[in-house]
């Protein structure tokens, strides 16, 4: 499985996190989902799951670094800020202590898609995967993680959610195995979302 490897072009400046505000409380959760196991690495050293959250009033986001996925606990250091994507493109603009997150595209096609969206988790967790894929809503099979194509399959699901105001607010991403997307108005609700 190869995973945590960035498929877009990235436009990154290496700065100090802006918003460190916005840190706390996403750290806290980040923190929930890697004690459960949801976020971590791979015996290979390949690193799973992430975590963002909006910057309120803006299209802009705060997401977990590339390659931080098996960090026991995050700080200012881990974390960038997502400033703008070009999901057709499949450029994005980024800046702080790292890169973003290889699922970058994904959080935000969900941002777009929904604009009360106010955080998103990834996560990976092998049986609820399987028990959930193709009865919840699941992205295209040929869709692979981090690029283009997938990115538009979840903005896709994600409005059908919104519009056929579902409960669950899941996305099963079925070419990306065990890769499974939670989102809400905010931090808790979407960790709530996976039953965490």
């Amino acid at each position: 499985m190869q995973e945590g490897v960035i498929k877009y072009k990235a436009h990154w400046r290496e700065a100090a996190l802006p918003y460190p505000e916005l840190l706390p409380e996403l750290i806290r959760w980040r923190q929930v989902l890697y004690e459960a196991g949801l976020i971590g690495v791979y015996p290979d050293g390949i690193g799973y799951g992430n975590i963002s959250r909006r910057v309120p009033g803006t299209d802009q986001f705060i997401i977990s670094g590339s390659g931080t996925g098996g960090v026991p606990v995050l700080t200012e250091a881990h974390f960038s800020l997502v400033k703008k994507v070009d999901i057709d493109g499949n450029e994005l603009w980024c800046e702080g202590p790292v890169f973003a997150s290889s699922e970058s595209m994904s959080h935000a096609a969900v941002y777009k898609a929904w604009p009360k969206a106010g955080a998103v988790v990834h996560i990976h967790q092998a049986a609820w995967w399987k028990k959930w894929l193709h009865k919840l809503p699941t992205t295209d099979p040929a869709a692979e993680y981090g690029t283009p194509a997938m990115a538009r399959s979840i903005a896709r699901l994600t409005s059908e959610i919104v519009a056929r105001q579902q409960q669950a607010k899941i996305i099963i991403m079925a070419g990306h195995p065990e890769g499974i997307i939670g989102f809400g108005e905010d931090l808790k609700g979407a960790v709530e979302e996976l039953n965490v």
